[in-house]
């Protein structure tokens, strides 16, 4: 059975900017660009200088990358880097953290499961939760733990998915660990093997 509504789904409040911070780290994927420029849009108003210090790692889509990219380039950011997937912006993200000084503010725009996975890398680094903002906008598809062989399945938008590790359809539950960055996925005919519920699009 689906459990809904479970307190370890996260919820994100729109960003907003923290001119209280020296340096301002900024990742975003596709349509998370709309609420980085927002949140800059606002450091403008309050405190311009506070962009001198503001470092974006950004995936444009091809849909609207050019119009995007070209507004961060408007603003006269301390750096950009475009990457052309997630994975690769959280690499570079990994190595910046490591170079971070005390006083840096993380923002992170984008889809759900990438915004788990930037977390993750950023508690390892022992930012605190005063330090990192973080705003959902783009795909609901998630990414889910396999709690039988371990493995991640990336970009489901089914209710039931076949886990790329052990073949087993999961059944993707709300339940969300912050530590693992996923959804759970349980045997779903554990109890009648073979017997699926329909497969269904749900997080689009």
């Amino acid at each position: 059975m689906l459990i809904t509504g479970i307190k370890s789904k996260p919820v994100y409040a729109p960003l907003r900017a923290d001119v209280g911070g020296r340096y301002h780290l900024m990742l975003g994927i596709g349509p998370g660009g709309i609420a980085l420029l927002r949140v800059l849009a606002e450091m403008r108003e309050s405190a311009p200088q506070a962009i001198a210090n503001a470092r974006l790692l950004f995936v444009p889509e091809a849909a609207d990358a050019t119009d995007t990219v070209e507004q961060f380039k408007q603003i006269g950011l301390g750096s950009m880097s475009l990457f052309d997937d997630g994975a690769s912006l959280l690499d570079t993200f990994r190595t910046v953290l490591a170079e971070s000084f005390m006083g840096t503010r993380l923002y992170v725009a984008g889809p759900e499961s990438f915004i788990g996975l930037a977390m993750k890398i950023a508690l390892e680094f022992d930012l605190n939760k005063d330090e990192i903002r973080a705003e959902e906008i783009g795909t609901l598809a998630r990414r889910v733990y396999c709690v039988h062989c371990r493995t991640a399945t990336e970009e489901v938008r089914t209710n039931i998915v076949r886990c790329t590790g052990c073949a087993r359809w999961l059944l993707v539950r709300d339940h969300y660990s912050r530590r693992l960055a996923a959804y759970m996925g349980v045997m779903v005919d554990a109890e009648a093997p073979g017997e699926l519920p329909p497969l269904k699009e749900i997080y689009l």
